[in-house]
């Protein structure tokens, strides 16, 4: 197995307990990094000259597509150039000024990934403006927080989404005066914006408002407020968290750099699929990295029944994915797998198990076997369109076996991370190469220090002989600002330059690090158990048959509750093996006999993985 000492090293040694705080590990930075944190350099300001110097290489090369649907039926994947987009952004980005929006002003986008939400962040960026993304699924309430928190005046929206906004304008009218949607608005609410005294463009007529003129464009710093990104707000109101113009640059620059070292870096023959929401900073800070490179991305259409069909269209070569989604992936294909037969499903069995032993004694995925790859396992990469070569996972832990999975794939790489708003995306990657990284988040990119925090009253000890445990902290160039407006909430988690992440690691051999609990998520039930919710929703979201699930409790009670959404498919094929009507999917939510299925496979995956707290389900139609 490899050391630590092959792929981290010691920066500064760590520190005792003091009377008022605990005792902290030593702090490590990756070996990419052995001469200081990556940082940006001089002649870089602000992200949007990755896109500007993009444009003056590329020009002409396929930049943003989509699939236009007509008379029901979808077609083909169709493309702006990067010239097209550029100018696009410069005219809108004047539209922008003209409506007294200035640099350092925040400008709102609201809605789906699609070609408009880019260029109105890129237009944003070419004038200096802070872009704001307002979270697709957040709600009206969230919405109008947010827009008052962050001073919004002008906000671009999704078609879908102008009726939302201008539901909401009663209780942000001292701040939002102009909407633009990205596609057409209807007379009526033309109407109900003149008359709530709000302007209301068409994306083309706000088009038509911008000129081209691209020598007028204001300086950037490298310390402007690139964008303010709001958290989801779980525990309370959503936090601004201020990414600043370096932080987001010298991010982008990190993610070629370990491509580069575990895969390669992208081209302009690379295409991204985008569904994962732009409003979050993993999506958003991968866009801005392929646009920096020429490389072309392909949206989806919005409806997760449709999600394959356009990755099958577009067929990525990189792949960016959460759990769910490659959960959903191995399924189907272990499905495909055991519906051939006993016989092809042993067969599989074994080259899989031949090969994975391989890789664990440390043999290459190109070495592990290279006869069976083109026998059998060649026809794996089909499920993402073929020609994926590199694999992305974040959000949460992949479960391992869907881990090892992945990473038979011939010629696809896979790197797991783990990463926060407030580090501005990754923070952790495991190297493709390194099968004992497996279980892991990887060790830290180069542009960020991490530490190990103890936490006594949890028994976690950063000094432990055995596996050093603690609350992962955080610093270096990619790191956020603070919380816009709440630096009370800032001294919570920014502490001598140190961010407090709140999630329990550990120290492996080789260096990588091993995300095993949550610090803040942790209370008692009535009858003294300590629970650690999040722990438990990871745990029930093995059950293949859920499509989320949200688990509350608090001390006075001595159950939990858990809120389930199950899995369409997966309830609707339950009803026909089994005769049950009404079969459309909210009546099924309702059937006794398919909740009673469900809790006992909830059930028997709560034994599986030895959880023995008690659930009282409730199933809900997702909306």
């Amino acid at each position: 197995m490899a050391s630590a000492a092959d792929h981290v090293l010691v920066v500064e040694k760590g520190r005792p307990a003091t009377a008022d705080s605990p005792s902290a590990g030593p702090v490590y930075r990756c070996k990419y990094a052995k001469d200081g944190l990556l940082d940006l350099p001089t002649d870089i300001d602000s992200p949007w000259q990755f896109f500007s110097e993009a444009v003056k290489k590329y020009p002409n090369e396929q930049m943003l597509g989509r699939r236009l649907t007509t008379d029901s039926k979808v077609g083909p994947y169709t493309w702006i150039t990067y010239k097209e987009a550029h100018d696009a952004a410069i005219r809108i980005g004047s539209a922008i000024r003209s409506q007294g929006v200035d640099p350092g002003h925040c400008c709102g986008i609201y809605g789906s990934n699609c070609p408009e939400w880019i260029i109105a962040m890129e237009a944003c960026m070419s004038q200096g403006v802070t872009y704001v993304p307002l979270y697709d699924t957040l709600g009206v309430n969230a919405v109008e927080f947010i827009i008052n928190h962050a001073e919004v005046s002008l906000v671009f929206v999704q078609e879908k989404t102008v009726s939302s906004i201008l539901s909401c304008q009663k209780g942000c009218s001292s701040n939002l005066k102009t909407i633009v949607s990205f596609g057409e608005v209807s007379s009526t609410q033309k109407e109900e914006a003149k008359n709530q005294c709000v302007s209301l463009f068409t994306w083309n007529e706000f088009l038509l408002m911008g000129n081209s003129d691209e020598t007028k464009l204001p300086p950037k710093q490298k310390t402007d407020i690139c964008t303010i990104m709001y958290t989801s707000g779980t525990t309370g109101e959503p936090k601004g968290v201020i990414l600043n113009n370096a932080a987001i640059s010298v991010q982008v620059l990190s993610i070629d750099k370990m491509l580069e070292v575990t895969d390669r870096s992208c081209d302009t023959t690379d295409v991204f699929f985008s569904y994962l929401p732009l409003a979050h900073v993993y999506d958003q800070v991968m866009e801005i990295y392929f646009l920096s490179r020429g490389s072309s991305v392909g949206y989806w259409r919005g409806d997760i029944r449709f999600l394959m069909d356009d990755v099958q269209a577009l067929k990525p070569t990189v792949f960016c994915g959460v759990p769910r989604v490659y959960d959903k992936l191995y399924a189907g294909i272990m499905q495909k797998i055991s519906a051939g037969g006993l016989i092809r499903k042993k067969i599989f069995d074994f080259a899989y198990n031949y090969k994975l032993g391989n890789m664990k004694k440390g043999f290459s995925q190109e070495e592990a076997s290279p006869r069976l790859d083109r026998l059998m396992f060649d026809k794996l990469k089909e499920a993402l369109g073929g020609r994926a070569h590199m694999l992305l996972s974040g959000a949460a832990p992949l479960p391992r076996h869907v881990e090892e999975f992945l990473r038979i794939i011939p010629a696809s790489n896979l790197s797991q991370g783990y990463g926060l708003t407030e580090s501005c995306g990754g923070s952790f990657t495991t190297l493709a190469g390194v099968f004992s990284m497996v279980g892991t988040v990887g060790v830290p990119m180069p542009t960020v220090e991490a530490r190990l925090e103890s936490v006594p009253e949890m028994g976690y000890d950063a000094f432990s002989a055995d596996v050093p445990r603690g609350e992962i902290c955080l610093r270096g160039t990619s790191m956020f600002s603070g919380y816009h407006k709440r630096q009370d909430l800032t001294d919570q988690v920014l502490i001598d330059g140190w961010f407090h992440t709140g999630d329990i690691g550990e120290w492996q051999e080789d260096g990588s690090m091993k995300i095993i609990d949550r610090k803040k998520n942790i209370f008692k039930l009535s009858q003294g158990e300590y629970v650690a919710v999040e722990n438990l929703e990871n745990t029930y979201s093995r059950c293949p048959l859920i499509a989320q699930i949200w688990i509350y409790g608090n001390s006075f009670e001595s159950f939990l509750v858990g809120v389930v959404v199950p899995d369409k498919k997966a309830i609707e094929d339950w009803a026909k093996l089994n005769n049950q009507f009404p079969n459309d999917f909210e009546s099924l939510c309702q059937n006794l006999k398919a909740q009673k299925y469900f809790l006992d496979e909830l059930n028997s995956t709560a034994k599986q993985y030895q959880v023995s707290t008690l659930l009282i389900l409730t199933f809900r139609k997702l909306k």
